[in-house]
């Protein structure tokens, strides 16, 4: 099913501007190398450009590349100087001078005879080049060990771009087809079957070169004596057509490319839309400050149930969540949906999330990577448990219930650093309503303060807050509060602390202008208390933090209003 929904994607977009046709393979390129009609060098050219003080290659469509393991292996017209040039930055030397006559081979292989004359410069330069020059040019130490084209001096345009170049390329390419036939297992036709992928790169912490979803490294994963991706047929065409489609959208900058935890995720529909990149906005937290307006009308029309004029909510939509695994790539989520589908639940989960604000700034609708973070030390993205991202994301397209594991990990994280901020409350109050609709239990987790709440759990983190406030008012500038030192029993253990800390608010309440109203509101809280439980369950800990939060942003809100 994946990959015969990237295979349709490429034919889709085949047409589109850096789309490789077969054969060929969108590369980073660093350098071009300027050559005369009798193939001497003249010219070495930077083809980098500089982005928020960074330099990056520039992308071009090259003849497809070899997938190299620890051989020699060589590309056409295109290559690593270690390979174009015979010369590297390590101390390789013969490797390099192996490396130098493989490219000059094979490139004598697919370019001898042919009546082009950049191809015979090329042919002629390699005949006569001398690796020991390298390390004399003038940007060597930039270019070593980078990939380098080459350019016929005057040319606009590349050597392997030239068409009689292309057309002796693909022919060569025709004559190494796989001998071996199959029936495709994404076509379902009898075709030669690809022995090895196409790399497959942008995914986040593979290695730079690529890696690979389909692969048989070891003969434990082999049967019926079949070698590596024979075990798993796939058609030369597809598999050339689902790695393009792929690395499409893993390409630098891409739109529908985003990061979710682990998870490198890509999102496309069946059909060309305006709106093909809207996963992005809705899951993503990157945006153009000039976008911010369209992307909150966007996500306001999403929330809100509203089908943007225009779009056919029937239309197939796609979304791929990829993690890395040594030299392969493992699949973290995958979900085929259509749109009116996906606006339905995504907008159930903005809805979920909805509660009173903590500050003006925080988002109205919180990416799910800002969500996953309060789960992880620090709030660091790489210390986010490594399978609750593609857990949430299924959870949120689907509208099932969000992951237990999600919800037990910021508890967890509550009670390690006793903060309980926006996201925080967000998340417990949309884990809990969602809980609560699953269930067909007809109780309401409120936006705001809920004075008319009667679940003990939600009173005694009410509680909390206002003891914590009474403590503060009587001890100004205090650093160190009830909530530093005692709200992991208070949520959990409830009478082994509130006893306790009701006689010490006495003393407080006495010293305090206020204490008349914090007494009264004290005793409105406990009405309907009969006593404090011994424990509190997972959801139970959830509400007391509830209440505690909505208690004191009602007090924030009260003291702005003053």
């Amino acid at each position: 099913m994946i990959l015969q929904a990237l295979c349709e994607y490429y034919e889709r977009t085949r047409s589109e501007a850096g789309i490789a046709d077969p054969g060929f393979s969108r590369q980073k390129i660093q350098f071009v190398l300027i050559i005369d009609g009798n193939g001497n060098l003249l010219e070495v050219r930077d083809l980098r450009f500089i982005q928020n003080n960074r330099s990056g290659p520039k992308e071009l469509i090259v003849p497809e590349p070899v997938k190299r393991s620890s051989g020699i292996a060589a590309n056409f017209a295109w290559d690593n100087t270690m390979y174009a040039l015979g010369e590297t930055a390590a101390d390789k030397t013969e490797r390099a001078a192996s490396a130098f006559m493989a490219f000059k081979k094979l490139n004598h292989e697919v370019g001898d005879g042919i009546d082009d004359e950049g191809m015979k410069a090329l042919l002629r330069f390699l005949d006569t080049w001398q690796p020991s020059k390298a390390a004399n040019l003038d940007n060597w130490e930039e270019m070593a060990d980078l990939n380098v084209v080459f350019q016929l001096d005057r040319d606009l345009g590349f050597i392997h771009e030239r068409p009689k170049v292309r057309d002796a390329w693909l022919h060569y390419r025709t004559l190494k087809i796989s001998k071996i036939t199959s029936t495709c297992l994404v076509t379902g036709i009898k075709t030669p079957i690809s022995r090895i992928h196409p790399s497959i790169k942008g995914v986040k912490n593979t290695q730079t070169s690529g890696a690979a979803i389909v692969s048989f490294g070891l003969e434990a994963f082999c049967s019926y004596g079949k070698q590596q991706n024979y075990n798993a047929p796939v058609g030369e065409a597809s598999a050339f057509a689902y790695t393009t489609a792929l690395n499409h959208l893993l390409r630098f900058g891409s739109p529908q490319r985003i990061q979710i935890g682990d998870a490198t995720t890509v999102f496309w529909t069946s059909r060309a839309l305006p709106l093909e990149g809207f996963m992005g906005m809705i899951l993503g937290s990157k945006y153009d400050a000039a976008e911010l307006q369209d992307r909150r009308n966007f996500l306001k029309s999403v929330k809100e149930g509203r089908m943007p004029i225009g779009i056919d909510p029937d239309v197939r939509f796609y979304i791929l969540g990829l993690s890395p695994n040594a030299a392969r790539i493992s699949i973290r989520f995958w979900h085929a949906s259509t749109i009116s589908d996906i606006f339905d639940n995504v907008g159930q989960h903005f809805r979920d999330l909805a509660i009173v604000k903590s500050f003006d700034s925080d988002p109205d609708f919180p990416a799910v990577g800002q969500l996953l973070r309060e789960t992880a030390v620090l709030h660091k993205s790489e210390n986010i448990p490594p399978v609750l991202g593609g857990a949430l994301v299924r959870s949120i397209l689907s509208g099932l219930p969000y992951p237990l594991g999600f919800y037990s990990a910021l508890l967890g994280r509550i009670r390690a650093d006793k903060e309980i901020n926006y996201f925080r409350a967000a998340i417990i109050k949309a884990f809990l309503a969602r809980k609560y609709r699953s269930m067909g239990v007809s109780k309401e987790v409120t936006v705001t303060l809920n004075t008319e709440e009667t679940n003990v759990a939600y009173r005694l983190g009410r509680l909390f807050a206002v003891l914590e406030k009474v403590q503060l008012d009587a001890i100004p500038g205090s650093n160190v509060t009830i909530k530093d030192r005692l709200y992991c029993a208070a949520s959990a253990s409830p009478r082994s602390v509130f006893p306790q800390v009701l006689r010490t608010a006495q003393h407080h309440i006495q010293k305090t202008v206020y204490g008349p109203k914090s007494d009264k509101l004290i005793r409105e809280i406990l009405q309907g208390v009969q006593d404090f439980p011994a424990y509190l369950s997972l959801d139970d800990q959830g509400l007391f933090a509830l209440g505690y939060y909505h208690q004191r942003q009602a007090f924030f809100a009260k003291r702005a209003e003053q």
